[in-house]
């Protein structure tokens, strides 16, 4: 059984999967695509994706990949925990631009979807933070794209000021929304 929660952007959600515990530890069911069809969440996971951030403060995003190779994605962590972030970047939408976090922990055990059409990232919030999460199309190089993390016109509230954050050349380099390729919705 899942429970599932809206975040304030259609198509953004929480889901908390059950978790079944005993003096040896604990089993849960973290995906299962028939429990997902019931819930009226029909994706088809092609790839799972696992990274480890070694410091406190790391920032991944925010990413997408442009059409025809879109992915919606299902984010866990494993060990640690994040800031998630999914910002809408489908022009037309009356959300464009607007952006939703959540907090996602190995202890909370809960995910995150960000549909297609959304640019993701985190930030970690403490050491040796690892991430696993399942996405509907492969990677493509040619069609991914990042807008930066700090962009103003969408002004997220990172948890932690601009000089404790680490950065990927990519990701330092990525355009702002306005100058990104984003999609027609």
């Amino acid at each position: 059984m899942l429970e599932i929660r809206k975040l304030g952007l259609h198509g953004v959600l929480e889901i908390v999967p059950q978790r079944f515990g005993d003096d040896r530890g604990f089993f849960s069911e973290t995906y299962n695509a028939s429990s997902f069809s019931q819930a009226g969440l029909d994706l088809v996971f092609v790839q799972d994706n696992h990274s480890l951030s070694a410091a406190k403060g790391v920032v991944r995003g925010l990413h997408y990949q442009l059409a025809p190779k879109a992915q919606d994605k299902l984010v866990r962590v494993i060990r640690g925990s994040i800031i998630d972030v999914a910002v809408d970047i489908r022009k037309g939408s009356p959300t464009f631009g607007k952006w939703v976090s959540l907090e996602l922990s190995a202890q909370k055990w809960n995910q995150i979807l960000v549909p297609k059409g959304f640019a993701h990232g985190f930030m970690t919030l403490e050491e040796n933070t690892e991430v696993i999460y399942k996405v509907t199309d492969y990677y493509s190089p040619e069609h991914d794209r990042a807008i930066r993390f700090d962009d103003p016109q969408i002004g997220i509230e990172w948890p932690l000021p601009s000089d404790e954050i680490q950065l990927s050349d990519k990701d330092r380099a990525a355009p702002s929304l306005a100058d990104a390729e984003t999609f027609t919705n």
